[in-house]
């Protein structure tokens, strides 16, 4: 969807490849660790490096393993990032030298359409002179040296790109600006749609039927996935108009959450950390059930983290086509999410099937509805309206035979939908009343099983003091 250039990361394990992605795109999005193999499927990100703006891809550290294999899947996805990269960076340890698999990677870069600039991480002081020489015999020139942790050579990497993606010129000369920027909401804006729950449960695959492609690692082996994934995408929607039938979706992978009980690993942690974090980023998230397991308990507090951050929640059962007792199942898991999550009635439940893509359609054009419910705002004077005739109908109580007395409401903000509500001894409203409100404006005024804030504000007693 972004027409900037793209730069992809490649190397062997472990030669700081994560550690320059997250030095270029100016966060700590990609996961950094000692261990090797760290990264696993390839993320990109927005990346600007003195003015020079482009997209970079972080790879898996390459290996020359089985095809079958997860290292091979890994590596199948890293030779996807460069073959549709407009230049490639080849990363190698300076302090560890030139090693049999930095050789192995440089015989198949030869072999591929794609620029290579070397580059030699790890290169401040003098402990990766030798490797820096070694590095010759790689025949892809003198390397481009620079510490990725330190943030020392960007200057001489920004020289060594600026052939390869150097900004277009409009008729005036002038740079084209190509930031990619995060849009104001609009109704043609991207949708960021989150897909989380425990491993194995399909996530990444159904990512992958979704976009016709094996964009993401799958397997049977429960973790495969990491870091937190988004990928930007068209959806023709089948409903509407050919020509107006396009609508943006930027898909968010993330890592299963296991219990926290169950969680000692600190990549683990990190990973789950991460997934947390893109919840956060997300309009709508899916919660995807596994439908040879049905409905846990730890489905539940996951589904409870997305809506304590605001976040827009659909329930999707995945493997419909396997599951067995089917009607019991669906009924069982409606009843238990209304009685495990009772703040939210009325949520979306769909069944799909990331195998067969049955479902994908239904799934898509409600996360769209559901995220226009969440961005909806009420006028005051519709919502005081409504307000005015809910107090009639069930005035608030007396507690102490001292009357609440409401006054009016407004809404102060959008996604999630916040309002306020302003009356004396508001302080002594009862919860359930405020679950009465909160349910009859969800009911009432369009905003569906999308998390609805209510603050209650008294005025200032001037005699207080």
């Amino acid at each position: 969807m972004s027409s900037l250039p793209v730069v992809a990361i490649i190397g062997r394990p472990n030669v700081g490849k994560s550690t320059l992605f997250n030095r270029l795109v100016g966060k700590k999005l990609a996961l950094v660790d000692d261990r090797p193999g760290v990264t696993r499927d390839r993320r990109e990100g927005a990346a600007t490096l003195v003015g020079l703006d482009f997209r970079v891809i972080d790879t898996a550290g390459y290996e020359d393993k089985d095809a079958a294999s997860l290292p091979g899947r890994m590596r199948a996805q890293t030779e996807a990032a460069v073959a549709q990269a407009d230049v490639a960076l080849f990363l190698f340890d300076s302090r560890a030298g030139i090693v049999p698999l930095d050789e192995e990677i440089a015989r198949w870069l030869r072999g591929s359409t794609t620029p290579v600039i070397l580059v030699a991480n790890k290169a401040e002081g003098k402990a990766g002179a030798d490797g820096i020489l070694e590095s010759l015999s790689l025949g892809f020139g003198d390397p481009v040296e620079l510490s990725a942790e330190h943030g020392e050579g960007l200057v001489e990497l920004f020289d060594a790109l600026l052939p390869f993606i150097e900004p277009e010129k409009d008729a005036a000369g002038d740079d084209i600006p190509n930031a990619d920027v995060d849009e104001e909401y609009a109704p043609d804006a991207p949708l960021k749609l989150a897909i989380i729950g425990r491993p194995n449960a399909g996530k990444s695959t159904l990512i992958n039927r979704i976009l016709g492609e094996d964009r993401l690692i799958t397997g049977p082996e429960a973790g495969i996935t990491r870091d937190s994934i988004a990928v930007d995408w068209i959806w023709h929607d089948p409903e509407r108009e050919p020509g107006e039938d396009a609508r943006k979706v930027r898909l968010i992978d993330t890592a299963g959450m296991r219990k926290r009980a169950n969680v000692q690993d600190k990549l683990e942690k990190l990973s789950v950390a991460d997934a947390l974090h893109a919840i956060d980023f997300a309009e709508v998230v899916v919660l995807l059930l596994d439908a040879t397991r049905g409905l846990e308990s730890q489905d539940l507090r996951i589904a409870d983290a997305a809506l304590q951050e605001g976040r827009a929640l659909i329930v999707a059962i995945n493997k419909w086509d396997v599951a067995e007792n089917a009607s019991s199942l669906f009924n069982g898991i409606r009843t238990a999410l209304e009685d495990g999550l009772s703040q939210i009635k009325g949520m979306p439940v769909l069944t799909v099937s990331a195998a067969t893509g049955k479902g994908l359609d239904t799934l898509l054009k409600v996360a769209f509805d559901t995220r226009d419910a969440w961005s909806r705002r009420v006028g005051t004077g519709e919502l005081n309206r409504w307000f005015e005739r809910a107090v009639e109908a069930n005035p608030p109580p007396a507690p102490g035979g001292k009357r609440i007395k409401l006054r009016y409401l407004t809404q102060a903000k959008t996604r999630p939908p916040g309002f306020v509500l302003f009356g004396t001894r508001v302080d002594q409203l009862p919860t359930s009343y405020q679950r009465y409100l909160i349910n009859g404006i969800r009911r009432d005024l369009g905003f569906g099983a999308v998390p609805v804030r209510l603050t209650l504000r008294a005025p200032k007693n001037p005699f207080d003091r």
